[in-house]
């Protein structure tokens, strides 16, 4: 984002791999910046990031899954701020690789569910009176073209498979529902990043990604809104 006025930015799942790279690159720009994750405490390159940038960085704790942490989460950012342009929906959970039927574990389904799918819509509902208030709003929920039911060939995975398909449901519920708020939403799949969840063997750094992210994020308008697209822009297949 290149305009003079800092954009008020919220990052959750920001304490690591892409979470933390947008928190850097969005200080480097000179955003405000509230980075939201389950254990700031334990979270030492967050700290870091507020040592360089005390007044432009504020580390939250937020839990996604509970109603009670994202509502203080909001409280606190509430309190600083009284709108914000762009809410980044990062926090992630894979469960287990591979597998088939035989092997689910319902419970584990439950909980990826309660990350990646219900996560989202839970910060978003809670952030609405801020972004209502914010410069041309943007909800970017980072999802996954695993999420895709039409790039489906191989199987498995899925928690994360079908976390991520419901994923991109809401996001297009979303962007019906916010249409009159003028409130864009959009899925966005950051690629296959080397992070804790890709793994070492991906082909794409973590400055790559979130690098061609921000410039899409900043280039959305209406017409994007409802779409699902990966980091360098391209519409992708549901």
């Amino acid at each position: 984002m290149t305009s003079q006025v800092p954009s008020r930015i919220v990052i959750t799942g920001a304490n690591r791999g892409i979470g933390l790279e947008f928190v850097q690159e969005y200080l480097q720009e000179g955003q405000r910046v509230f980075a939201l994750c389950r254990h700031p405490e334990s979270a030492p390159a967050l700290a870091e990031q507020h040592k360089e940038h005390p007044d432009l960085l504020t580390v939250l704790p937020c839990d996604v899954t509970d109603d009670v942490s994202v509502h203080h989460a909001f409280d606190d950012v509430a309190a600083q701020v009284d709108g914000i342009e762009v809410l980044i929906n990062n926090s992630g959970s894979y469960g287990r690789k591979g597998g088939t039927v035989a092997d689910l574990d319902f419970r584990e389904i439950e909980a990826v569910f309660g990350v990646n799918t219900l996560g989202p819509l839970r910060v978003t509902r809670a952030f609405l009176p801020l972004l209502g208030e914010g410069n041309n709003p943007k909800v970017v929920n980072i999802t996954s073209i695993m999420g895709s039911i039409h790039d489906n060939g191989t199987g498995g995975s899925y928690a994360y498979r079908l976390s991520k398909a419901a994923l991109n449901m809401a996001t297009r519920n979303l962007a019906l529902d916010l249409r009159e708020q003028e409130i864009i939403c959009v899925a966005v799949h950051p690629g296959w990043v080397k992070t804790d969840m890709g793994g070492p063997e991906a082909p794409l750094t973590v400055d790559d990604s979130v690098s061609n992210m921000l410039r899409l994020i900043d280039s959305l308008d209406a017409q994007h809104s409802g779409g699902f697209f990966n980091y360098r822009g391209r519409e992708l297949p549901w």
